[in-house]
């Protein structure tokens, strides 16, 4: 085997698994940046490593590759806050940070801390390099364990502060695995017997709904979960992770269903006699703490790890796969459904009465402007091929039930529960995807997390536009902080969840972006449509209205 030294070997290993970015705060492995130099590896420095994870996450879930993100030893526990995202959102994540090196251990060295325990609730494999020999074997694996399976963060402590231990020299043989460079790894096919059973339980039902997860968009399998939609007469709820797995015109698309979701799809589900759970943990905030469907709804479930067949509805039916290869199989299969027009006409009944509860506040001149009339340009702006990335919270629910998406190509993706994450997040989906528009949606509580990303993105021309729903509040809490009073807020209540009115616009310009204040709602599309074609990342600061609510999810 050939002597290279292990900073030169990270290079060629990153390089030979096909990434394009790596994300980073220095310092940490700096020889190994260093050999990327010539490389067609961009290295993005973030200014927390929070950011750079959730950068790491954003590239790996729009581009479908292993995102990699690095952290000196001080920031391991950063990173590993950082990693709680990605590991809800089952994404592919690998984290290398420094770390103790044994001769340092229990001695006080500067900044020194066990940070590796950390990781132990984040990850799918955490890991120690002890040896220089072992890089090799310990990268190929933190790639297949991130990649296989269902996916998620992985990391691998490299001894030393800066992680300097891999500037040693070595007989290191780079032996690179391009199945696990990006996901899904494998698509294993279900039982055929099972295949079976499951239509014949769809083909019984009466009242079935398909509730589609973050599974189907991991699996790109969108377009067989539509046939077979159409083909047995189902209506279709989503995630937030799968909304665009079906497009929101379709006459069977529900929209969201849960805590964020749309009252028209919980009230179906909770009316349905059989749910069809593909590549979802059927958890709590896509059922709203299990009401839609109601606890003991029986299921049918596809998904790729078994221990999730039946974990929260009893399953009639499991199948266990890859959910394009199996929805596959259940098209191959398949006989076009019953009519079941009773349930069909009540589908679109439900729809049409949420569509127009809505339609006024689409089309609100109202001053400030309203959410849902920001969502809805948004909707018109964005192109073919457009990506809606979106924070958590009030942004989630605004964006999940209001933004319509019908054009070719178009892709949602959204934080899995970390306020702040959309603007890293959405740095990272826009380096995994530079020819196309992405927008991000956040409010001006998600964005204050990591503002200073403005900044890299004007510096490394990552040209993403932030759409900021500026309330000058974190509105989400007022319900809560109401009731903390009793009911009426009073004295110096409105410190606990209101802000200052501040022009993110006049911030967003001085960091390098275009910034466009926006006061009047008909200045809205104009201002989408200027920050789109600016060539240079932009940011729109909508003034909305304080009082507006997203919608009850039950109406």
């Amino acid at each position: 085997m050939p002597r290279i030294s292990g900073s030169r070997f990270l290079a060629e290993a990153l390089r030979a698994y096909g990434l394009s970015h790596v994300f980073f705060v220095p310092m940490i492995a700096a020889r190994s940046l260093a050999e990327m130099e010539d490389m067609e590896i961009v290295r993005v420095s973030a200014h927390s490593e929070l950011a750079a994870v959730y950068m790491a996450d954003g590239y790996a879930r729009a581009s479908h590759k292993v995102g990699v993100c690095l952290a000196q030893a001080v920031g391991a526990a950063n990173a590993a806050a950082g990693l709680r995202d990605p590991f809800l959102g089952c994404s592919p994540v690998v984290v290398l940070t420094g770390g103790p090196h044994p001769d340092s251990r229990y001695r006080y060295l500067y900044q020194q801390v066990e940070d590796f325990p950390m990781f132990e609730p984040v990850t799918k494999f955490n890991a120690r390099l002890d040896k220089l020999e072992r890089l090799p074997d310990l990268l190929r694996q933190a790639f297949r364990v991130a990649a296989s399976g269902t996916p998620g963060p992985v990391h691998l402590e490299i001894p030393g502060r800066t992680g300097e231990f891999i500037e040693r020299e070595g007989e290191l043989d780079l032996v690179a695995e391009p199945r696990f460079a990006g996901f899904p790894a494998f698509r294993p096919q279900a039982d055929p017997e099972d295949v079976a059973a499951a239509l014949r339980e769809l083909s019984a039902a009466e009242r079935p709904v398909i509730l589609a997860g973050g599974g189907v968009a991991a699996s790109e399998a969108g377009e067989e979960l539509v046939r077979l939609a159409e083909m047995l007469r189902i209506p279709v709820a989503t995630s937030l992770d799968g909304k665009d797995c079906i497009p929101d015109s379709h006459p069977l698309a529900m929209g969201i269903s849960g805590t964020y979701g749309r009252w028209c799809a919980n009230q179906l589900l909770g009316e349905a006699d059989l749910v069809f759970w593909v590549g979802s943990r059927a958890g709590g905030l896509v059922s709203d703490n299990w009401k839609a469907p109601k606890e003991g709804t029986p299921a049918i479930q596809l998904d790729i790890d078994p221990a999730e067949i039946g974990r929260n509805y009893p399953a009639r039916v499991g199948l266990v796969g890859d959910a394009k290869a199996v929805l596959g199989q259940l098209l191959a299969a398949a006989r076009p459904g019953e009519a079941r027009q009773e349930w069909l006409s009540w589908a679109c009944e439900l729809k049409e009465a949420w569509d127009a509860s809505l339609a006024r506040h689409k089309s609100s001149a109202a001053v400030p402007p309203r959410p849902e009339r920001l969502c809805h340009e948004i909707s018109q702006a964005l192109p073919d091929g457009g990506v809606v990335v979106s924070d958590t919270g009030h942004s989630a629910q605004w964006t999940g039930t209001m933004l319509t998406l019908d054009k070719p190509g178009q892709r949602y993706i959204r934080c899995s529960g970390t306020l702040g994450w959309g603007l890293p997040g959405a740095i990272g989906v826009k380096c995994a995807l530079p020819d196309r528009p992405v927008i991000c949606y956040t409010g001006d509580g998600g964005l204050y997390y990591h503002i200073s990303e403005l900044e890299t993105a004007a510096r490394l021309g990552i040209n993403v536009v932030v759409v900021v729903n500026d309330n000058a509040s974190l509105s989400q809490t007022q319900k809560g902080f109401g009731a903390a009073y009793g009911g009426v807020q009073r004295g110096k209540a409105h410190q606990l969840w209101r802000y200052n009115n501040v022009d993110f616009a006049a911030i967003a310009e001085s960091m390098g972006c275009l910034g466009l204040r926006v006061e009047r709602p008909e200045q809205i599309a104009p201002s989408l449509r200027q920050a789109l074609a600016a060539g240079r990342p932009a940011l729109v600061d909508v003034v909305t209205d304080l009082t507006a609510l997203p919608p009850n999810a039950w109406g």
